[in-house]
């Protein structure tokens, strides 16, 4: 072996999309939403698609902003707690991340354009601007467990012999391959056959321990309009532009905890990935007032069409048990893409129970083997296709209801259960990553101010395979994800 080396390559690169790998788990992961916004929005489950006059419902039905008599201004601040506990070869790890955000900020500004209820017509138009939080990224997990049968050094190895073809050095993959050549975890021995490589461990046994923490989110300024048709037909548009932001930061380690692997001590696999996305989406919906007491919603989302940037670099680590260690980093990539999310269609009924209470309902349906990735250099064929063989349509239900008492105090509860995305023969049992929500909530509201407490908790599971094999199995891990959010809405009516 060399002594000990230290070689960084710093090179601002464009490369292709194969490089990365856009995959289909990023797609789904910026295709989906969370419960989060308005304190009363959440309190109830989100089930707002029949109610309106509410800043968050115009992200999901815009009709809703027809039922505003008055001009109003919202903001909500809240802290987002996470935990992450992870399962893995039998073993167990717990991790978890808060982040402080605003779920909502916004105007609604209210026109009359008729005060005379006795006859037909067009009774208000109404606009909107603001900010609603969709999703929250944030995140920390911790794994760890003994693979007693192979090693993420096979996956490379698979890839760089190339069914046999094998590969030359030279051109091995910049950011993953060629880490493990230079630092020796995969090398090619034989000089008959240059272009073929065996990893430094031949059969498992070695600690495979993984450490990720995740920021980020998917903001939505909207622009709604909106208008009340003799107070009994209301209709409106929302036109979203979301911002996208991810950041992971993950850390791959094997070890040779037992010590039962020949001048092997450990490697370190580092990577960093920063995405940024702006998209644009349209949004348009009606609410029918069909007697006092019920009210019939629906709602349709167009794709969000984002464009993407991407930079990213790994770094690989190792170390021998003869002393000698090396270290190799990956160019500074970069790359811009395009992703199209899933069509949404949303149906919604609310039963009005005079002035004291509400019971509502929204069911959310989208097809996720619709999303896809696209750009001018590459067809992203490959992945595509994985997102139509992978990803099915979904449902997603929420419920609410709400009380008040001496007309200015209110309690509220939610529930919601965000189908899974997955077909069904690629759904892990226990980690098919559908999602449950539990809320809560109270509320003060007089004439011209309104206070709104919401708890909202979720649980999902996930499952998590780093690499696979063509000619063996791969364990995975089982995350199971909870998150808590408390959130305060501040309002003033003007």
């Amino acid at each position: 072996m060399k002594k000990t080396a230290y070689i960084f390559i710093f090179l601002g690169l464009s490369t292709p999309a194969w490089v990365l790998g856009q995959s289909d788990a990023d797609a789904l992961r910026y295709s989906q939403t969370s419960l989060t916004g308005t304190a009363r929005f959440v309190s109830m489950g989100g089930a707002f698609g029949a109610l309106g006059a509410d800043f968050s419902a115009l992200s999901y039905n815009p009709a809703g902003i027809g039922l505003y008599r008055k001009s109003e201004f919202t903001f909500t601040p809240s802290l987002y707690t996470e935990q992450t506990t992870s399962y893995f070869q039998g073993q167990s790890g717990i991790n978890d991340k808060s982040n402080f955000n605003f779920g909502d900020i916004g105007f609604v500004f209210a026109k009359p354009l008729s005060r005379d209820n006795a006859t037909e017509g067009w009774k208000s138009l109404n606009f909107a601007i603001g900010y609603n939080r969709l999703n929250n990224f944030h995140t920390r997990s911790f794994y760890e467990g003994v693979n007693k049968n192979n090693s993420y050094l096979d996956y490379l190895v698979q890839g760089a012999n190339n069914n046999g073809a094998g590969t030359p050095p030279s051109s091995l993959d910049p950011f993953y391959q060629n880490l493990a050549y230079q630092t020796y975890l995969i090398n090619n021995p034989d000089t008959d056959r240059p272009n073929l490589y065996t990893g430094v461990i031949p059969a498992g046994g070695e600690l495979q321990r993984r450490i990720s923490e995740t920021r980020g989110s998917v903001g939505e300024m909207v622009l709604s309009l909106g208008s009340n048709y003799s107070n009994r037909v209301y209709i409106g548009g929302t036109m979203g532009i979301d911002f996208l932001h991810y950041e992971e930061n993950t850390s791959y380690q094997e070890i040779d905890k037992n010590n039962s692997i020949f001048d092997f001590n450990n490697f370190n696999l580092q990577q960093n990935i920063y995405t940024s996305g702006v998209g644009i989406n349209f949004k348009f919906g009606m609410i029918y007032r069909a007697t006092d007491w019920m009210r019939i919603g629906a709602a349709i989302h167009t794709p969000t069409w984002y464009s993407m940037h991407d930079d990213y670099n790994n770094t690989m680590y190792s170390n021998f048990d003869n002393g000698d260690s090396y270290a190799f980093g990956s160019p500074f990539g970069s790359y811009d893409y395009s992703l199209t999310t899933p069509f949404k269609a949303i149906g919604s009924l609310a039963f009005v129970i005079g002035k004291q209470g509400l019971i509502s309902a929204d069911y959310e349906y989208l097809d996720y083997s619709n999303m896809h990735f696209s750009d001018y250099y590459s067809s992203f064929t490959d992945v595509n296709n994985q997102i139509r063989y992978t990803y099915s349509s979904a449902g997603n239900i929420k419920v609410g209801g709400e009380w008040r008492f001496a007309d200015i105090f209110a309690i509220r509860g939610g529930y919601g259960y965000y189908g899974s995305p997955f077909t069904s023969g690629y759904a892990v049992t226990g980690a098919d990553q559908s999602m449950s929500t539990y809320s809560g909530g109270l509320g003060l509201r007089e004439a011209s101010y309104f206070i709104d407490f919401a708890y909202a908790y979720s649980v999902s599971h996930n499952y998590l395979q780093l690499y696979s094999l063509a000619d063996q199995s791969v364990p995975g891990a089982i995350n199971k994800v909870q998150t808590n959010n408390f959130m305060l809405t501040f309002g003033f009516r003007f």
